[in-house]
């Protein structure tokens, strides 16, 4: 995640943030230059830029204006009421229910970040094609007793179409839920990106010159997806799975190891921005080793190379998990990425990138 500063006192501000904690100054997210801009209220109830530089006028989405759950801007002569981000929206939970806007609000923070990512690798948010699959969510709540399964939502992908269910931005639920299924990591901005991991397969990878690399890699996936994921819930994962996937479901089905690792690959990517913008240097006093020291000094985004990527992703998780079990969190990565998995990073990378370099 990139970093900015307010272009009136020049505090450091973060991707949230809708006023400057210093000066007082309004604040807003540009997704064009990807950058949190710095305003002054106009006479007209603009938003107009302290940066000479910039002499258009924004307003906040509507998202924003209406329910303070969006900090991004758009330019006053666009059409769209929404925001980039928000625009992608098909379905929001009833927000006259008390709890859903709390709840809305944190699940609209995360998909921020992963548009985020997705605007910064130029990655297509819509297809021309009308009958080709189309990005785009719904957040869901139950009605509170479910009578029975078939009744819950479940977080999913369908056709481009992104399901969350909202009690996944309820912490206690949803560390339930992870213990349940004994996963080792469950949080929202992690559906986001597995979940358009799904949708990406069918815009970057079927029907393209890149389905038999990525099938070498992650198996067939013409085998029936139904029949795997019940063999998987009802045996559990495959026998050491460690050494060729990412987690334990993964292994479940190609579709599944695809969206698993093209997950992992935003995870990696956007955390190495942000050390990379604070300036991190990994250097333990009581080692010399290689492995566990990096400087920071590239921006993963910008990386051709992914053997760069995660030999500066490895220093870093090292360091990301010991600082957290210092304040007595659980580690922030806990996975161990074997040379397979790394193998199916680097395929991911290189798929993104040819679309990122392609004019050059």
């Amino acid at each position: 995640m990139r970093l900015s500063t307010c272009s009136s006192c020049g505090q450091l501000v973060y991707f949230e943030n809708t006023a400057c904690t210093r000066c007082g100054a309004i604040l807003g997210f540009n997704s064009d230059n990807l950058q949190v801009q710095s305003f002054t209220l106009a006479a007209d109830g603009l938003l107009e830029p302290i940066d000479a530089g910039d002499k258009n006028k924004y307003r906040y989405c509507a998202n924003g204006l209406n329910h303070s759950a969006c900090n991004w801007i758009i330019n006053a002569s666009e059409p769209n009421e929404f925001c980039k981000a928000c625009r992608l929206n098909h379905t929001i939970p009833d927000l006259s229910v008390e709890s859903n806007l709390a709840l809305w609000m944190k699940i609209e923070a995360e998909k921020r970040r992963l548009i985020y990512s997705l605007l910064v690798l130029d990655l297509p948010l819509t297809q021309n094609d009308p009958a080709a699959p189309q990005l785009a969510f719904d957040f869901l709540a139950e009605s509170a007793p479910v009578a029975d399964e078939s009744h819950r939502v479940l977080t999913g992908h369908d056709n481009g179409l992104i399901t969350i269910n909202i009690n996944e931005a309820d912490p206690a639920q949803r560390e339930k839920m992870r213990v349940n299924m004994s996963e080792q990591y469950r949080t929202l901005l992690g559906h986001f990106r597995h979940e358009s991991g799904h949708y990406y397969w069918d815009v970057l990878v079927r029907n393209t010159e890149w389905l038999e690399p990525v099938r070498e890699l992650f198996g067939d996936d013409t085998r029936d997806y139904g029949e795997a994921l019940n063999a998987h819930y009802q045996n559990g994962p495959i026998a050491d799975w460690q050494l060729n996937y990412v987690s334990a479901y993964a292994s479940s089905h190609p579709w599944e190891d695809w969206a698993e690792t093209w997950a992992h690959y935003l995870h990696i990517i956007d955390t190495l921005e942000t050390a990379h913008e604070f300036g991190l240097t990994i250097a333990p006093q009581v080692s010399k080793e290689k492995e566990l020291r990096a400087a920071i000094k590239m921006n993963p985004y910008d990386s051709k190379d992914f053997t760069n990527v995660i030999e500066h992703w490895l220093p870093l998780t090292y360091a990301l998990n010991s600082l957290n079990r210092s304040v007595g969190h659980e580690h922030a990565y806990p996975f161990v990425l074997a040379e397979p998995v790394i193998k199916k990073l680097d395929l991911v990378h290189r798929i993104v990138h040819k679309n990122l370099f392609a004019a050059e």
